[in-house]
């Protein structure tokens, strides 16, 4: 049984829920990713934020992107696994809740991100096609 801890990519960094979204623009841009999970100061999940979510909800609604903070953009549920949870499981969620990372959370604490690419890496490929499906369907 492969698990999330096995697939994920681990030192995974935080945007924290009370920096800006220019502070968490700039980290994005130095890391060279795309989404970032928000973590509050107990070290917690508190969401995820993307590249997309900055454009449209911060610039795209006319608010200011260094008085705006991430936190305040994080909304819905929080979609994530647990380290020790089953393959399977994360490829159900992924495919679900239509998401293309998930953090991985072990006792309550961030410990690594599964991106596509590392379902890709670490799965067979009849899995990977089936996730690429889920994802690219409306």
């Amino acid at each position: 049984m492969t698990t999330a801890r096995q697939l994920m990519t681990k030192g995974v960094d935080c945007v924290g829920e009370g920096d800006t979204v220019l502070q968490a623009a700039e980290m994005m841009r130095q890391l060279g990713v795309g989404a970032m999970p928000i973590c509050g100061a107990d070290d917690r999940l508190k969401g995820m934020l993307t590249d997309r979510d900055i454009v449209v909800k911060a610039l795209g609604a006319g608010k200011d992107p260094a008085t705006t903070t991430a936190g305040e953009l994080a909304q819905g549920e929080v979609v994530y696994v647990d380290a020790d949870d089953d393959a399977k499981l994360v490829l159900r969620k992924m495919s679900r809740h239509k998401v293309r990372r998930l953090p991985v959370i072990d006792d309550h604490r961030l410990v690594g991100m599964i991106a596509q690419a590392d379902i890709a890496r670490g799965l067979p490929d009849a899995q990977v096609g089936d996730l690429l499906d889920a994802l690219s369907s409306d």
